[in-house]
């Protein structure tokens, strides 16, 4: 059951809009670990395990993807948070920003004791929070090397050096980089070229989708002054109490060695490299799950309650990525899936031609990708009435040893996949 956890909170808070339940739970976490930046972590033999995510919510047009993501961004400015990436960027102007040159952030004291008596590794760490409610426009399409820069920076220790193409040259302390973006399926496909699947950066982005939950609220109230300062401050707590090594409990160690020796993976081969970097993702939730109790000590119910929100998160990566890198017509293959998902009843042969006759040349071919997505079971056939269902099954209990449904909203326990 829901209880009085922050995260609970907040969904109560963020009740009155029309966002999903599962958007407005994971712009908490991303706000909460930019917060914390290299404060807080877990020491994970040689190296450290920040609690920084790199989260991609997304969704159909009109998921209010971008009403999460500036919610969360107004409340962290009012919590006294000021490292929120510019709007629009370039991989050298980011990377400049990141170094706080460019921005009035250095002083002249810090550039003389750099550059006349090679004080840079004195450097504070450097942090950045991309909060990009619509992320192409954050950096374009198919930026290949902005894509490889944030996958490197993603676990960063150390200093980071990169000359620019001016060749001015950057030295970046400790680069703490989070990312909070909002994107469709198709803007996912026209941002990220098919070849990041086996990269980096995509196994250190966590795809969470979301539809839309059938609130329709004209005229929303603003929440009292009395409800937004409790979040505000929950948010004050967590920067001040948390900081340096987490600690771990028995219990916790125990839990965390049962699912990493499970393997639990995400059934779909384009995320074999994620699943290869799970179990740091869900380090770096507990640590957040910890510091949302105001802890320095990850207990056995953090564990329980991240690996909960991933496993559930999980659930949808393969809808959220849609036909993207599948091949031939994967495009029209996902408009298809849309339209039949998307459809009142049985959606027959007819209504789908409708909206992909301008896409495919003759019918044949779109009588190959239904036959395609029912040998794959994503769709079912309605022999009699010439149509098609989506395929669609409630999330089913896991192992209750590692997954806690409960500890969910009623909202995202009602999501399908």
């Amino acid at each position: 059951m829901l209880g009085d956890d922050f995260f609970s909170q907040y969904l109560d808070y963020t009740s009155g809009i029309e966002p999903p339940a599962v958007f407005q739970r994971w712009c908490a976490i991303g706000g909460i670990g930019a917060l914390l930046g290299r404060q807080f972590y877990f020491q994970h033999g040689h190296f450290s395990v920040y609690p920084n995510t790199y989260t991609m919510l997304i969704g159909s047009p009109g998921t209010r993807k971008s009403t999460a993501i500036k919610l969360m961004r107004s409340l962290l400015v009012q919590a006294g948070y000021g490292t929120i990436a510019a709007e629009k960027s370039t991989k050298e102007k980011f990377l400049l920003d990141l170094a706080g040159e460019d921005t009035g952030t250095v002083s002249v004291d810090d550039i003389l004791d750099r550059n006349l008596f090679g004080h840079g590794d004195d450097k504070p760490d450097s942090e950045m929070f991309i909060m990009a409610d619509e992320f192409n426009d954050f950096f374009g399409n198919g930026n290949i090397e902005f894509i490889s820069l944030l996958g490197t920076l993603w676990d960063f220790n150390g200093t980071y050096r990169n000359r620019i193409k001016n060749g001015k040259s950057v030295d970046i302390s400790n680069p703490t980089v989070s990312i909070l973006g909002g994107n469709t399926p198709t803007g996912f496909s026209l941002a990220f070229p098919t070849d990041i699947l086996g990269q980096g950066f995509f196994s250190r982005i966590l795809l969470i989708y979301g539809e839309p939950n059938g609130k329709r609220i004209p005229f929303p109230e603003r929440p009292s002054a009395e409800s937004t300062e409790r979040i505000l401050e929950s948010f004050r707590r967590i920067k001040a109490n948390c900081f340096g090594p987490a600690e771990l409990t028995a219990s916790a160690r125990s839990l965390l060695d049962k699912i990493y020796r499970l393997n639990p993976t995400v059934d779909d081969v384009r995320f074999e490299s994620y699943s290869n970097r799970r179990f740091i993702h869900l380090l770096k939730l507990c640590l957040i799950h910890a510091a949302a109790r105001e802890s320095n000590s990850i207990c056995e119910q953090d564990v329980l309650y991240g690996n909960t929100v991933l496993t559930h998160s999980e659930s949808f990566m393969p809808r959220a990525l849609g036909e993207f890198g599948k091949g031939k017509n994967s495009d029209v293959t996902h408009k298809v899936l849309q339209v039949i998902s998307g459809f009142k009843g049985v959606c027959t042969l007819k209504n789908i031609w409708c909206h992909v006759h301008s896409d495919l040349e003759k019918m044949s071919q779109l009588q190959e990708i239904l036959m395609n997505l029912h040998a794959a079971d994503k769709i079912q056939s309605v022999p009699d009435l010439n149509g098609y269902l989506p395929k669609r099954r409630i999330i089913l209990e896991e192992d209750a040893s590692i997954v806690d449904y409960s500890l969910l909203s009623a909202e995202e326990r009602r999501m399908t996949k």
